[in-house]
């Protein structure tokens, strides 16, 4: 029978993956029943609930059916829910662990939880949660009353506080759903308002909060001191969040770019629109490519290589200790740097005058690999299950799955059940997996053992 010694013997890991299945279940059970749908809604399945509220906890944004077709306000408050819940699930989750189990963590397990936070060192976790819930707080309400200028005179009070609010939590979990219909955010194309205040929503939940965390602390020394300089203000910024930064800042700056390079001749996309319309469009498909998913194009009309680079985007995502999923860009960057310094002929990987650990470069190549077997089983799977639709479609929707993003060339409600079963699995295993690998590696001791070594050629 189970007991509260056994809940205690349960891992950090195993309670991260029961709550998450724990709440898909209850999610899709609520999302199922006929009170949460509009009385002349499509005919929906158990499966088809299932599949959206994967998506939901998942933070992901595929859906089988447009969500305001369905769910009524009932329905779709409970899908804000989920996605809220889903896009701080991690957090939640060490929150109630510590704090509503009154668990008494040790060393070792304190290094797990600084780890999932991003938290240079185990102190304060308290106070470091409620600024968690705060900056969400400040953000998303902050996004909503921005898009409340444009929806309340577009839909009505009711409808538009609450769709500015639907969206606000969405854009900032980078869950991607919408409650628009089918046309997503295609209607909001040319629209600077929206587009800008859900691009920046959707970054500063990619951050993570520990960078907010430091940036708000830089900020609050630089107008507290006399007199006011920057440089003395910015020591309070970490080696992590500023390679965080620079790597954000560089992904969306060459995305930008190359996607309105790829696209600029487009006739189905950017070729009739003007300069300042094209820059405002391809940077809205770089921000929403770091996991988020809304869509203001269809992606059957963009060129195949603009599809490419948008996989690569995808697969990247945002920063550790935020609302994105992927590989995240601390990975990415991580990977670069050890580039760079077998180029340079380095025997360490440095970043700004400091070394990278081994064992992070060895997290790094961990997660690297874990992501390609994850990526290339599925599109096997998928290429098995679905082998009707297109190859290049089926890709984009496994990274988008794995990654956690939610953009599709449309064919979501065109996989067979099975199909729809394989994109579960990878929205489920890419959302907790890559944070229960690195978790587990965090929790092992290294072996001291020494053995002769040997060589072995590249090439």
């Amino acid at each position: 029978m189970f007991s509260y010694r056994k809940l205690r013997t349960v891992s950090v890991t195993q309670k991260l993956t029961i709550s998450f299945l724990a709440l898909i279940l209850i999610g899709s059970f609520l999302l199922s029943l006929p009170l949460a749908h509009y009385a002349d809604a499509p005919a929906t399945s158990y499966y088809d609930h299932l599949f959206t509220t994967v998506s939901m906890v998942c933070v992901t944004g595929l859906s089988v059916f447009p969500i305001s077709d369905v769910y009524n306000g009932l329905g779709q408050f409970i899908a804000m829910l989920l996605i809220q819940i889903g896009g701080l699930g991690i957090v939640t989750l060490i929150a109630v662990s510590m704090f509503a189990l009154r668990q008494k963590l040790g060393i070792s397990a304190q290094s797990v939880l600084q780890s999932a936070l991003s938290r240079p060192d185990s102190t304060e976790l308290r106070h470091y949660l409620f600024n968690v819930y705060k900056i969400t707080l400040i953000f998303e309400s902050a996004t909503a009353l921005i898009l409340m200028f444009d929806f309340i005179p577009r839909f009505g009070l009711r409808s538009g506080v609450f769709n500015s609010i639907f969206l606000a939590v969405s854009a900032f979990c980078n869950a991607g759903f919408d409650n628009f219909g089918t046309n997503s955010l295609q209607d909001f194309l040319l629209n600077p308002l929206v587009n800008f205040t859900l691009m920046f929503a959707i970054v500063a939940g990619g951050l993570g909060f520990a960078v907010w965390m430091e940036l708000f602390q830089v900020l609050k020394h630089y107008f507290e001191g006399k007199p006011r300089r920057p440089r003395s203000a910015a020591r309070f910024i970490s080696n992590q969040s500023r390679l965080i930064l620079y790597t954000t800042g560089v992904f969306l700056l060459t995305g930008t770019l190359l996607s309105w390079l790829t696209e600029i001749r487009n006739a189905g996309t950017l070729a009739h629109h003007s300069v300042l319309q094209q820059f405002m469009m391809s940077f809205f498909q770089t921000v929403t490519m770091r996991t988020a998913g809304f869509s203001t194009l269809n992606y059957l009309d963009t060129e195949t290589a603009t599809n490419f680079l948008y996989m690569l985007q995808m697969a990247v995502g945002g920063a550790p200790g935020g609302t994105a999923g992927g590989i995240k860009v601390t990975t990415a960057a991580v990977t670069f740097l050890l580039f760079k310094s077998e180029l340079a002929g380095q025997s360490e990987v440095t970043f700004r005058h400091r070394v990278i650990h081994n064992k992070t470069i060895k997290q790094t190549l961990t997660v690297l690999i874990f992501f390609f077997a994850l990526g290339a089983g599925g599109y096997f799977l998928l290429l098995l299950s679905d082998s009707h639709l297109n190859p290049m479609a089926l890709l984009f929707e496994v990274i988008s799955a794995i990654a956690t993003v939610g953009v599709s060339m449309n064919v979501t409600p065109e996989l067979s059940a099975i199909g729809r079963l394989i994109i579960m699995l990878l929205m489920f295993i890419g959302r907790v997996g890559p944070i229960t690998v690195l978790l587990s590696l965090l929790q092992k001791k290294e072996k001291t053992v020494h053995y002769t070594p040997t060589d072995i050629s590249l090439g």
